[in-house]
């Protein structure tokens, strides 16, 4: 299978599973600032892993985290839906802690910033 063809349909994949986790997921564990930072396909399309960030506390992340695991089949669904595929997917998401990594980056920073100013 076409490499190009993965990163097409990974990209699809990432907005309508946005979509869904916004829109159409009831479910009240998962936090408001849930979002989804890459899809890695398997270049068989057989196999995916959705990165998700979320912004909260560890408890929110970990209810986020067990929310999502419980609505994988109805993404999975949903998606065989949208996307046209021969197979659909499996999904396993995987918490993206790179934007909390930068965050914290930036405070150290800012920090050493702010040390220096004062010297």
């Amino acid at each position: 299978m076409s490499l190009n063809r993965a990163r097409r349909v990974a990209g699809e994949m990432k907005k309508e599973i946005s979509r869904i986790i916004a829109r159409e997921i009831k479910d009240p564990g998962i936090a408001s600032l849930t979002s989804v930072t890459a899809v890695e396909l398997s270049r068989d399309l057989r196999h995916a892993t959705v990165y998700v960030s979320v912004f909260g506390t560890a408890a929110e992340k970990e209810r986020t985290m067990q929310a999502l695991l419980r609505a994988t089949g109805f993404i999975r669904s949903e998606i065989g839906r949208r996307i046209r595929l021969r197979h659909t997917p499996e999904i396993q998401f995987s918490e993206d802690l790179s934007l909390e990594y930068g965050a914290h980056i930036e405070k150290v920073l800012r920090s050493l910033q702010k040390d220096n100013i004062e010297e």
